[in-house]
């Protein structure tokens, strides 16, 4: 017998009375019962035109072309109306996941807390990086950047109120000497005598002293007492000093001895920022190079305010902000700020990815003794300054 007699055969009987195969049975069941499931047959639906062979022109033959990638497709295909596709949440939820674990969604290009006006950084070209007049161009510029993010931050916020813990002072702490626009010395016990300009006076040896103070109670762990004289220093109708502002806002923040309010620890730095950047900018109108009689005070309140973009500390989660800020204050010679912009580069927070940039920012960090252990592929020859037009 041929094998075409065979496979007609097994279809059934033919002329010599050979019965059919028995038929399969397919059984599903649990552990309630037992089904029968029937497949459907083609006596119960017959198509039209099929033998029983696949073929180009049979009926059940999907003519559409399959694509191989429609799982990164999104769930509005060509052809299909907008009702269609937003009927079909699992393939759209897919397609979500997919571009969340893929990293395809875009982040924005720009940043409501950053100045749209923000100067670039020109330098001469041809000039090496360790001259020291360029040094200085570089540091004045990255300076007056400084100043307007400062202001504009400040801008934004609303002036700090008189702090809570001023009152709570304990009677023992020192009056806080200030000093007026001709440096005579008035007491501060009553600062209502006198409505000061935001900034006018950087410090005075009495508020060193107090600030001194402050630090010495912190470190032996009286935290009220400590955060009480922060308060009194940071007063906007009182002594206003930058630095005071910026550690009585960390202390509102991380809750030293008092009630976390990150909210108003960003009300505080702000207005850090901002004191510290008027004096910065009265020096730089002055006609002097640079500033430096309030810098310390800047460069900080500007690291913290980064800090505060990047974790989300009292205000909305602003990576392009955290990273410009970063990079300002690491600039102008903060090195945890270094290392922080060179961790985004590195891994494309609030700018696009750029491990020459990363290895510059963590070099820095590590020639001014903060190093990171791990990173010894930043001195590759390939990140040298030499071959940045090269990567």
């Amino acid at each position: 017998m041929g094998l075409r007699d065979r496979l007609r055969r097994s279809r059934g009987p033919d002329g010599d009375g050979t019965p059919p195969p028995p038929p399969v049975t397919f059984i599903r069941s649990d552990t309630h019962g037992a089904e029968v499931i029937r497949p459907p047959s083609l006596d119960d639906h017959p198509i039209p035109g099929y033998d029983g062979f696949l073929s180009p022109s049979d009926p059940r033959a999907d003519t559409k072309q399959r694509h191989s990638l429609d799982v990164f497709r999104s769930g509005n295909r060509s052809g299909r109306s907008a009702s269609t596709s937003s009927n079909s949440p699992g393939r759209e939820s897919t397609a979500k996941r997919l571009s969340q674990r893929l990293h395809l969604s875009r982040s924005p290009s720009s940043s409501d807390n950053v100045p749209r006006n923000l100067p670039d950084i020109v330098l001469p070209e041809g000039t090496p990086d360790d001259d020291p007049e360029v040094a200085a161009d570089r540091e004045s510029q990255w300076e007056k950047r400084a100043t307007l993010l400062a202001k504009e931050n400040e801008k934004r916020r609303s002036r700090p109120p008189t702090p809570v813990h001023a009152a709570a002072a304990p009677p023992q702490l020192p009056h806080i000497n200030l000093a007026d626009d001709h440096g005579r010395g008035y007491g501060a016990a009553d600062p209502s005598h006198r409505s000061p300009s935001p900034a006018r006076v950087v410090s005075s040896k009495a508020i060193d002293e107090d600030i001194q103070q402050a630090i010495r109670l912190h470190e032996s762990g009286e935290l009220e007492k400590s955060t009480a004289l922060f308060a009194r220093l940071a007063d906007p109708k009182g002594a206003n000093n930058p630095l005071s502002q910026v550690l009585y806002g960390l202390a509102l923040r991380h809750g030293w001895g008092c009630e976390p309010d990150p909210a108003r620890a960003v009300s505080y730095l702000s207005a850090a920022a901002a004191n510290a950047a008027e004096v910065e900018q009265l020096a730089l109108q002055a006609g002097l190079k640079k500033g430096g009689a309030a810098k310390g005070e800047l460069v900080l309140a500007i690291f913290e305010l980064a800090n505060c973009f990047r974790h989300g500390w009292g205000i909305p989660k602003d990576p392009i902000a955290a990273k410009q800020y970063y990079e300002t204050a690491a600039n102008l010679g903060d090195t945890d700020a270094m290392n922080e912009v060179a961790w985004c580069y590195l891994e494309g927070f609030g700018c696009k990815k750029d491990k020459f940039a990363a290895a510059k920012y963590y070099r820095l960090a590590e020639k001014n003794g903060n190093k990171i252990i791990g990173n010894s592929w930043i001195w590759k020859e390939k990140y040298d300054p030499d071959k940045a037009g090269k990567k």
